[in-house]
């Protein structure tokens, strides 16, 4: 799905939320290791920005283990629903809000961690700017998806495209218009994981 507005994006999950994990049960390990690229240390406080049915919150709070923090934004209800239907919400703060409008300071997060978003952000510069406002400088982004772009084109159907927010000669433009410098790129079959850093 290309970019869009926020009621488009709702229209679109909420009939799928409740069968989305059952749809791809072998994730986990791809969610794990992304996190883990993320290298947060005991204590970090971190935001799975469009968090969906939470798949990214286990893997987050281990990571930061207990005193850390964990907190889950989605814009759609019936994906944070199921998400504590999963019981997820032990593992992080289920927040609903749009990614655009976060309800959180500047500066308070150490990470983001961000699966699947920015096709679905409707201004994809304000959107990144909006997530580097809330990570203090020096703070990390991990933009996310458990297969890479040419693997997930052909489960949809369709070629690879050069116009993907995704592909790297857009992605590095893209986000350093946002904030953040692009420092690791990687788009595998069995991963997508771009990591940037703010400032």
């Amino acid at each position: 799905m290309a970019t869009d507005d926020p009621d488009r994006v709702r229209d679109f999950f909420t009939p799928r939320a409740a069968g989305w994990d059952a749809r791809f049960p072998d994730d986990g390990p791809a969610y794990a290791t992304g996190v883990a690229r993320l290298g947060l240390p005991p204590g970090s406080r971190v935001l799975d920005a469009g968090c969906g049915t939470g798949r990214a919150l286990p893997a987050l709070r281990q990571a930061v283990g207990p005193e850390g923090t964990v907190i889950g934004v989605d814009l759609t209800p019936a994906m944070l629903r199921s998400a504590a239907l999963a019981g997820r919400d032990r593992d992080g703060l289920l927040v609903l809000a749009d990614v655009g409008r976060l309800p959180l300071r500047d500066g308070v997060l150490d990470a983001v961690f961000a699966a699947g978003l920015v096709s679905h952000l409707p201004d994809p510069r304000v959107g990144l700017r909006e997530l580097g406002r809330v990570v203090r400088p020096g703070g990390t982004l991990a933009l996310f998806h458990p297969i890479g772009r040419a693997a997930l084109a052909a489960h949809q159907g369709r070629r690879t495209d050069e116009h993907d927010l995704r592909a790297e000669p857009r992605l590095r433009p893209l986000l350093a218009a946002s904030g953040w410098r692009l420092t690791s790129y990687t788009d595998r079959d069995d991963c997508f994981l771009a990591l940037a850093a703010l400032g």
